[in-house]
């Protein structure tokens, strides 16, 4: 037997979900991955797949189903996130900085209790070094968020860029 959806989000769930998601962003752009990794699930899914640039009007499918810029599990993150506070990581040295901007932040309820479909539009902007040249990339993120034992957790994120051509000098960031 399957529980009815819940067919409204309350105020409170709302404000801690966003809540939540402005404190992912706060970790990222004050470099505390450790922090933003424990946001996630053991089990998360973490994709990013490509956008593409196709014809047929409105209804053609932009985004691709066979290749991804991203897919991460856990383990994989963590392997990129130790990797930050090593020597080895060029790509940071000399750190860049960034900010994340989460706008647009939808909530729907999902058939468990505990977990809620999110969907939020992202900016990302970085800037490295002494140059004028600002990175940025922008589009929609849908998650699944988690609450386990009163604590949010990110089960599923997958990224849709809204550029077909990535201007970022590489895929170091976080989104």
């Amino acid at each position: 037997m399957s529980t009815p959806l819940r067919n409204h989000v309350t105020p409170d769930i709302y404000f801690e979900i966003t809540t939540f998601l402005h404190q992912e962003s706060y970790y990222l752009d004050h470099k505390q991955f450790k922090e933003w990794l424990e946001l996630f699930t053991d089990d998360v899914d973490y994709r990013m797949p490509l956008r593409e640039t196709v014809e047929g009007g409105l209804s053609a499918q932009t985004i691709a189903t066979d290749s991804s810029y991203l897919e991460e599990t856990k383990v994989s993150l963590k392997t990129r996130v130790n990797r930050l506070y090593t020597k080895s990581a060029w790509v940071e040295n000399p750190t860049t900085r960034q900010r994340h901007f989460i706008s647009n932040i939808i909530v729907e309820p999902t058939e468990s209790p505990d977990e809620w479909k999110v969907k939020s539009y992202f900016l990302f902007k970085r800037s490295r070094a002494s140059t004028h040249e600002l990175e940025e990339l922008f589009g929609e993120r849908h998650d699944i968020i988690r609450n386990i034992d009163g604590e949010w957790k990110i089960a599923s994120r997958i990224i849709y860029p809204d550029q077909t051509v990535i201007t970022t000098m590489n895929m170091s960031m976080f989104l």
